[in-house]
């Protein structure tokens, strides 16, 4: 789901970072808050997971909080957002799993860079299977190679991985070919309207075979119409995030979510 507003923003990768950070870590001279998504499974009518979505404190857009982000607060940015995220979606109870959009491009060495996370879901009893690592949408890869690095890391570690905006930018073909994640969440431009569309239609189709193949959980985000969400069952996907369903929802609004799936 989009955090970053739709702005584009190309960050040169930190991988010349010292470790002191991770050993130390680093306060932010601003403060963030947090709304969850739920992504359904429409099939068998329950949550699979919240995705948690970065907000001002006020509710503010992700943009508001993104552009206060820089080369020298990129990586306790990146660190702190892991750990708000556990920690409140371990004390709200939130069912399924957790995804966090993360900075691939604020990482030097993520065996090292994890350990923050790691110790932030021990203390919180929150299982590292249930977390799912998702790049933050908007944020221009330029190393392909370096994310799937991150990625396989993070896999063996526990982690699930998800590819975002799968079918705009490097988030392709080319990309599945060099690695394959636990999930894919396809470009919002191929779920719009999909039902007025057959090319789009029979794009997500073959996308949805191509996971089936390979073991991969195919999620759509961004869906607001009925319409839409019978043509992507149709198509072969069954997790479903967007207005739909649900709008992000704050911590004062979760336990009285109205999740039910049209008919």
């Amino acid at each position: 789901m989009n955090n970053s507003g739709g702005k584009t923003h190309s960050i040169e990768p930190a991988r010349g970072a010292g470790c002191s950070l991770c050993r130390h870590g680093g306060s932010l001279d601003f403060d963030f808050s947090y709304a969850f998504q739920p992504i359904i499974d429409v099939r068998k009518a329950r949550v699979f997971a919240h995705e948690a979505l970065i907000r001002g404190l006020g509710g503010e857009p992700a943009q508001t909080v993104l552009e206060r982000v820089n080369p020298a607060n990129r990586y306790q940015f990146d660190q702190a957002c892991r750990v708000r995220a556990i920690e409140t979606a371990a004390r709200l109870g939130l069912s399924g799993k957790l995804s966090i959009n993360f900075l691939p491009n604020a990482i030097y060495r993520p065996e090292v860079c994890i350990s923050t996370t790691l110790r932030a879901a021990e203390t919180c009893g929150f299982p590292i299977d249930r977390i799912i690592f998702e790049t933050v949408e908007g944020e221009r890869i330029e190393d392909g190679k370096w994310l799937a690095e991150v990625f396989r890391e993070y896999q063996r570690i526990g982690f699930l991985t998800a590819i975002d905006d799968f079918g705009a930018g490097y988030a392709g073909l080319n990309l599945l070919a060099d690695f394959q994640p636990d999930i894919i969440k396809l470009d919002m431009s191929l779920v719009r309207s999909i039902d007025k569309r057959k090319t789009s239609h029979a794009i997500v189709r073959a996308v949805a075979g191509i996971c089936h193949e390979l073991d991969i959980q195919l999620i759509a985000e961004g869906v607001e119409t009925r319409d839409e969400l019978f043509c992507l069952q149709d198509a072969g996907v069954e997790l479903i995030q967007g207005y739909l369903l649900s709008m992000p929802l704050f911590e004062s609004c979760l336990h009285d979510a109205d999740l039910t799936l049209p008919v």
